[in-house]
């Protein structure tokens, strides 16, 4: 039985009327592009987040998460307008985001639980979109896939204050299982590219830090604006006509103006702009490795991608730049890199299953050697590819 059912069982003396269950997402390829209109890779896992639920006639929406105390409690009709500071933030705004479009009357008592610990896998887009699939199921509405990517997006940016785009929603919900998400964020456009029947085997493999993190942070912030800001300054160079600021993406310059002025950028703004640049050509060659099932080669992208996003994204804590290097050494991984926005969390890799017991003893012997302190708290997860969430 799933935890969430039997702490609602524990909680409310009864069964929950239905569960609703997202995957979270791994990014081989393609990480810090989407918010400036770039191309991923992307693979839903067989770990999420689940919501055991029924319904609340009085419109209330009574929430508890297994991973943080603090009980929330709002009414669908009467959310307040500005974010709260908690982790129930996330689901505030994705009932905005739903009574913008359809009325709600029904709220939810919820237990909420995360398979995994939390940094890195995008458990705030998979906890927007199971709760969303909740409330939807119980006021009898019926959205489309692009309108659950577009309003978990909303509550994240509009309500959360996080500047990311749409990556996280859309491999939870566009992705099947052993196929590669291949999307283009100037177009909403995608393609999901299967396994080819050459290609080696392969598992996923996440191996937490023992830090977590929270994404509204600044940091993650700042690396957008200074993506905003280069595609803003190479425009002026060229002489290429402008408007917001908040509306200026890399996409929007072609490649040679980046070359032909890049040395006029302000260093930070430069290496943003080459590593968005570089992971666009990263994606479309691992997309193609993909496709004819070169899963070395595509592994071998997803590392230079965890090198770039050291080097010229400018994120990684420690551990997850330690975890990162022991992992291009380990015999058996495909490639891999950091999972998320890169500040604590994660780092996942493609894996031959082979290997998996020799990985997990090498990483984990190597990781604690140099890090004893996050014994306990540092963990591996196996995973395989899955669907994407069903509503």
């Amino acid at each position: 039985m799933l935890r969430c059912v039997e702490v609602y069982k524990e909680m409310y003396k009864k069964d929950p009327l239905d569960v609703s269950f997202t995957p979270y997402r791994i990014c081989p390829i393609g990480a810090h592009s989407d918010h400036q209109l770039g191309k991923i890779t992307g693979l839903a896992i067989d770990k999420g987040i689940h919501i055991a639920y029924s319904a609340k006639t009085s419109g209330i929406v009574e929430l508890t998460s297994l991973q943080f105390g603090k009980r929330a409690q709002f009414h669908v009709n009467n959310v307040p307008s500005e974010k709260q500071g908690d982790w129930a933030d996330y689901l505030r705004g994705a009932t905005i985001a739903l009574a913008k479009n359809y009325p709600i009357k029904t709220g939810m008592s919820a237990v909420i639980d995360g398979q995994l610990p939390i940094g890195g896998l995008s458990s705030s887009a998979a906890v927007i979109i199971t709760f969303l699939s909740a409330l939807c199921k119980l006021n009898n509405i019926r959205v489309t896939e692009e309108e659950m990517i577009n309003m978990a997006l909303s509550a994240e940016n509009n309500y959360v204050g996080v500047a990311c785009g749409k990556l996280d929603q859309s491999c939870e919900v566009y992705c099947k299982k052993n196929q590669l998400l291949y999307m283009d964020f100037l177009t909403d456009t995608y393609e999901l590219i299967p396994q080819h029947p050459d290609m080696k085997p392969y598992k996923i493999a996440i191996f937490f830090s023992g830090i977590e993190r929270t994404l509204a942070g600044s940091r993650f912030n700042m690396r957008v604006d200074e993506c905003r800001s280069a595609a803003y300054a190479l425009k002026a160079y060229a002489g290429m006509g402008y408007g917001k600021f908040n509306e200026t993406n890399l996409r929007d310059v072609p490649y040679d103006i980046y070359l032909q002025y890049k040395d006029k950028l302000p260093e930070n703004w430069a290496k943003r702009a080459e590593h968005w640049y570089t992971e666009f050509f990263r994606v479309q060659k691992g997309a193609e490795a993909w496709r004819r099932g070169d899963i070395e080669e595509f592994g071998r992208l997803s590392f230079e991608s965890g090198k770039s996003s050291i080097e010229n994204w400018e994120t990684g804590s420690p551990e997850l730049k330690a975890l990162y290097e022991i992992m291009t050494k380990t015999e058996g991984i495909y490639g891999g890199r950091f999972s998320g926005a890169g500040f604590k969390g994660c780092c996942m890799a493609l894996i031959n299953p082979d290997f998996e017991d020799s990985i997990v003893e090498k990483v984990t012997r190597e990781y604690l050697a140099i890090f004893p302190h996050l014994e306990g708290k540092y963990s591996v997860h196996i995973c395989e590819s899955a669907d994407g969430a069903q509503f």
